[in-house]
Parts: C-alpha cells; sequence; structure tokens
C-alpha cells in the first residue's frame, strides 16, 4: 500500500497549521494583550502605544457658548500627559465630535466612535437629553462609558448600566446644598426655580424640595433650550414675588435669565446649580453689565477654581502652553479636571488596560482624583461626588466662601469640613 497520499495529507495539514500559526502572531503583533495575561483579547482603541478615546460636545448649538470650550482643556491636559510619559507609556488620543447638543446627532456620532473609530471608551459625553440617548447602546456594547458632563442621577444607576460613571455633583445634590445655603442665610424669604424641561430641571427642584419641603416653592418655571425667551417665565416669578431664585439653568439661560429680570426691573437674589453657573462665561453673555448684574451670585462648585490654589496654578501653566492660550474660566478646569481622573483610572487599570479593568479600576474606590470632596465611586457607587462647595461673586471675582456641604440625595445635608485633594506630581496619576 502506497503512504503517498498520506504523507501529502500530512504537509498539507502542518502547512494549514503553519500559516494559521503565523496568523495569529501578526494578530497579537498589532494588539495589547489584556489584563490577565490573554494576548488574544486586545481592548479596542489600545495599541502599544496608544490609547484612543472619544466624546460627544455641543461644538455648536444652543449649548455651544457655555460647553464648546471643556473638550479643548480636556484635550490641552492630554497633551501634557502625553508630552510626559502619558500613561504607562501610551499615549493618549482624544476624538472629539460635535453633536450640537441634539440627541440624534449624539446617536449618530457616538455610533462613528464605537463603530468606526473603535474608541476604548466614551469619555464626558455632554449633557443630560444627548447622553441619554446612547446610554443603552454604551451598556449594551459594553463601551466603558466614563464620566458623564451632566449631572443627572441616571449615570448613577450601577444594576442597570454598569458601564456608565457620572462626573458632575448630580443635581439633586446640588439642588440640596444650595437649598440648605438659602435656609440658612435667607430664611423667611421666598424661594422659586426656573429650571430646563428635562432631568436637569425635574431632579434640581427634587433636591430644593428635599430640603425645603414639597410645596415650598412659591412659583415653578421651566423653560426649553429651544426656546430663547423667558420673559414669561421672569414674569411670573415677579409676580409670584420671588425673593431667591434657584436657577437649573445652563449658562446661556443663567444670563437670559438675569438679563431678562433687569429689562423688567426686578431684583432678586440668583442662586445657580455649577451647570450654569461660571462667572466668566456668564460675563461674557452680560458685556459691562456683568459685575452689577452678578454681584452676589450665588453658584456650587465641587473642583479646585480658586486664585492661588495649587490645582488652578497648574491648570493655567497648561492652558497657556497647550491650549492656545485660550480664556480660563470654570469650563478649563472642568476640563482638565476630567483628563486628570481618566489619566488616573487608566494608570490604575495596569499596564494592559481592558475596558473591564478600567470599570473595576473605578469601583475599586482607589480613585482620588482632584475634587474639594472626596469621590463616591465603589462597588455600589457610580456618582463622582456627592458634596459642593459654595461660591459667591463679589467686585466682579467668583470665589469660594469656605461653605462646603455633603448630601445623601434624601434631603440629608451636612457640612463637610475635610481637606480638598492636594496637588500630586505635577498633576501626572501615577499607578
Amino acid at each position: 500500500m502506497s503512504h503517498a497520499p498520506n504523507r501529502s495529507q500530512h504537509r498539507r495539514t502542518v502547512a494549514a497549521v503553519a500559516a494559521a500559526s503565523a496568523l495569529l502572531v501578526a494578530m497579537s503583533a498589532c494588539s495589547t494583550p489584556a489584563a490577565g495575561g490573554d494576548p488574544a483579547e486586545a481592548a479596542p482603541g489600545v495599541t502599544d502605544d496608544t490609547v484612543t478615546i472619544g466624546t460627544h460636545q455641543p461644538l455648536t448649538g444652543p449649548a455651544a457658548a457655555g460647553y464648546s470650550s471643556i473638550s479643548a482643556a480636556t484635550t490641552a491636559y492630554f497633551a501634557y500627559l502625553n508630552e510626559n510619559g502619558g500613561v504607562n507609556g501610551r499615549s493618549i488620543e482624544y476624538l472629539v465630535k460635535d453633536d450640537g447638543y441634539n440627541p440624534a446627532n449624539t446617536q449618530t456620532v457616538v455610533r462613528e466612535l464605537v463603530q468606526d473609530d473603535e474608541v476604548f471608551a466614551i469619555l464626558n459625553g455632554l449633557g443630560t437629553p444627548t447622553h441619554t440617548s446612547v446610554l443603552d447602546y454604551l451598556n449594551q456594547n459594553e463601551v466603558p462609558d466614563l464620566f458623564v458632563a451632566s449631572g443627572s442621577t441616571s449615570w448613577n444607576q450601577p444594576e442597570k448600566y454598569p458601564w456608565t460613571f457620572g462626573f458632575n455633583a448630580d443635581y439633586v445634590t446640588e439642588a440640596e446644598a444650595l437649598a440648605q445655603y438659602a435656609d440658612d442665610e435667607f430664611a423667611g424669604k421666598s424661594i422659586c426655580v426656573l429650571g430646563q424641561d428635562d432631568d436637569f430641571g425635574d431632579e434640581f427642584i427634587e433636591g430644593l424640595e428635599n430640603v425645603l419641603g414639597e410645596g415650598s416653592l412659591a412659583s415653578v418655571q421651566r423653560y426649553s433650550v429651544s426656546n430663547q425667551d423667558v420673559v414669561a417665565q421672569i414674569g411670573a416669578m415677579q409676580a409670584a414675588g420671588c425673593e431667591v431664585n434657584m436657577l437649573a439653568t445652563v449658562n446661556g439661560f443663567t444670563a437670559l435669565a438675569i438679563g431678562t429680570a433687569a429689562k423688567l426691573g426686578y431684583q432678586a437674589k440668583w442662586m445657580s446649580s455649577s451647570s450654569g453657573g461660571d462667572y466668566v462665561t456668564l460675563a461674557g453673555f452680560l458685556g459691562e453689565a456683568a459685575p452689577v448684574l452678578l454681584e452676589g451670585f450665588v453658584t456650587t462648585n465641587y473642583l479646585p477654581y480658586a486664585p492661588g490654589n495649587e490645582w488652578d496654578d497648574l491648570f493655567r501653566q497648561i492652558n497657556d502652553e497647550y491650549n492656545d492660550g485660550a480664556p480660563f474660566d470654570g469650563n478649563t478646569v472642568f476640563g482638565m479636571s476630567v483628563g486628570y481622573l481618566f489619566a488616573e483610572a487608566l494608570a490604575k487599570a495596569g499596564e494592559n488596560p481592558t475596558r473591564q479593568g478600567i470599570v473595576d479600576a473605578i469601583t475599586s474606590g482607589d480613585l482620588v482624583g482632584n475634587g474639594l470632596v472626596p469621590l463616591s465611586f465603589g462597588a455600589d457607587s457610580h456618582a463622582a461626588y456627592k458634596g459642593v462647595s459654595i461660591t459667591t461673586v463679589a467686585d466682579g471675582v467668583q470665589d469660594f466662601i469656605g461653605v462646603t456641604y455633603v448630601s445623601d440625595g434624601s434631603g440629608g445635608v451636612e457640612p463637610f469640613d475635610g481637606d480638598a485633594v492636594p496637588l500630586e506630581n505635577d498633576g501626572l496619576p501615577t499607578s
């Protein structure tokens, strides 16, 4: 019996195995091993030299004037980080796509980032209505959805949305702190609210009533970002005798509300969520009248935006060197703080980061960030900051007044006297 066919078959088998082995070697050479050591499981967006992430931002549209500078600040921080070695030897590539603050556009650009650009994670997607439109998609596809730029409590649902984490102090927390401050400082005054007609407004009103009591607000007014006219709402607040007005508004509508009140000859105390409370941005809208109209304006913050703060000083240097000397404001600090927190999480995810690995790093509770109050991340919490400090404007300067509150989200508000996170290692995270 001839054995030639068997030898031929054997040679073909060996050749096929060799070809398959070569293919696997080539594939592994183009990828990065997953944490845990399986070289066949490369994380999307991760190479030996880079980690690519993406975001959706309102570079145009109704929220652009207040927020378009955030992603530029984050990009500047990453440029600083990359020039100083990146994270575990990898540079961060940050892809920024404009959604115009339109949920339909958000869905399109986020799918492009995930499916076409194959990003490792989505970082700091901005807006409550916009990001809500991609929340299910990102979690169904197990894409890390990190540090959303919105105070909605939707991002803090670990069981339903295990891949999503917030960044802002949530709207309930901010409202509870402002309500407590108003109750402490302006007892007996008539309190009212103007809120955006979505989760932003809903949750802010919830927080106010948690502290002040249900039905305690003398007037509740809502607005839509698609309508640049709030004369009716401000007129109603004036007619109701509102003395302290709470604002769940983006920056453009904060300025619109205060400017409209001035035109109506209506004076009140104005207190705002941090989402619409940046003095430099508001002054850009209000012009020469800003120092007068914003005197005594109250808002919250949970990040180190104050003259003389070490973080603030570092971010100003980065802004000058890596952001073309763009105006420095609260959005700058916000954007760079987000970049720092991502870099810290990536460093703690290990030398071979995976998508699950960075989620585990965040839920470990080991992240420190750079806030004025401790981070709240853990196995049962995807919320970042559960406390805020109070700022006021005096003589054209917005600064902290030494009052900080932490909240349980159910009306329990307590003073916080702990220390803010100090600057270490020149703002470059280590593992």
